[in-house]
């Protein structure tokens, strides 16, 4: 029997197929759902802020695309995913207060976004599809077996990515 695991805010979680994994509540965070599609497992970080060097106290490392991302990429391989067929699908990272000021503080989501393209470039990973910005908040679940990323926002319809 299949079970749907939960990753909360800046954390991460590994999981293998027929098991999907979620987030809840993306908002100006990223969602980061990454896949072997060989042996079907899955990972899913919730990235909260891009850059993990400019916050003090980060002992969290999930919290941040450049520290996150490459954990989960590590917990998969040490699963037995193989780094060189990782294929990942995005969503998140909006705007969701209209500012006047478009200072970085009010960027965060497009800041997270840019991050975790990033970081995923230098890890070479290819980004197969991404729904990403806008101004409304998304929750996601990933299935490692075929690697739909399933996207659900209030008063819209569900997009399958």
């Amino acid at each position: 029997m299949s079970q749907t695991i939960k990753v909360g805010m800046a954390d991460l979680n590994v999981c293998k197929s027929p098991d999907k994994i979620t987030t809840l509540g993306l908002g100006s965070c990223v969602g980061v759902a990454i896949r072997d599609p060989i042996t079907q497992i899955g990972g899913l970080a919730h990235v909260m802020l891009p850059n993990s060097k400019t916050i003090k106290n980060n002992s969290n490392i999930y919290k941040f695309a450049d520290t996150g991302i490459e954990e989960l990429v590590r917990q998969m391989v040490l699963q037995g995913a193989s780094r060189s067929r990782m294929v990942a699908k995005i969503a998140g990272g909006a705007q969701m207060f209209a500012f006047q000021n478009k200072s970085d503080m009010v960027r965060v989501g497009e800041q997270n976004v840019e991050a975790s393209k990033a970081k995923l470039k230098e890890l070479n990973i290819p980004i197969l599809a991404e729904d990403t910005g806008k101004n409304y908040g998304r929750t996601i679940i990933f299935d490692p077996q075929n690697g739909e990323l399933v996207i659900r926002s209030v008063g819209r319809d569900e997009v399958v990515i």
